[in-house]
């Protein structure tokens, strides 16, 4: 199989597309699409999400210290995509996408009522790394949308057609292939 050299870059695809959302000190509201977003340790639990110091969001994120990770869906592909391109130094997000904000448990910032699942998050550390910082997060407070639960309390979010981003592109996630250790199940 021939492969072809490209120059070093970041190759991990598909990501997660997900909505940020904030507030800052004054109490607005804000929303940014980060694909830039991964679990970082399961005890304690802990997120990162990366986000360029020019960025409306940065300085928010920084003198807050907290936000909310808002999965995304199909339903909202295209609200996604308006929150990633426009500055919130321009318009209200949620205004604009008719998003609904609902109070946080634990944070300030507002988790998005549309969202299957909602992560706050408070910062722990700043990394300055480049292009992008990171803020590594405790988890404060997990929301699942119980419309996704089935009888056994278990969560579908496979039923809330999550999105996820590749090189450009927000695709749907698609047809289940197996689930964790299958491959060394007694048949």
């Amino acid at each position: 199989m021939a492969k072809e050299l490209w120059k070093p870059g970041n190759m991990l695809y598909p990501l997660p597309a997900v909505m940020v959302s904030m507030a800052d000190k004054n109490g607005k509201y804000n929303i940014i699409t980060l694909a830039w977003v991964g679990t970082v340790c399961t005890n304690p639990p802990m997120v990162s999400i990366s986000v360029r110091p020019e960025r409306y969001s940065y300085p928010i994120l920084k003198e807050t210290g907290e936000f909310v990770i808002n999965l995304t869906t199909k339903e909202l592909a295209f609200a996604t995509d308006y929150c990633g391109v426009k500055s919130g130094r321009d318009v209200d997000k949620f205004k604009e996408m008719k998003l609904t904000p609902l109070p946080g448990k634990e944070v300030a910032a507002p988790l998005i009522a549309e969202s299957p699942v909602n992560i706050e998050c408070r910062v722990r550390d700043i990394q300055e790394l480049g292009s992008h910082h990171m803020f590594l997060a405790d988890v404060v407070a997990v929301h699942a949308d119980e419309q996704y639960m089935d009888e056994q309390r278990k969560f579908h979010l496979e039923q809330a057609e999550p999105i996820i981003y590749s090189h450009g592109a927000y695709l749907t996630c698609g047809e289940m292939l197996g689930t964790f250790g299958y491959s060394v199940r007694k048949r």
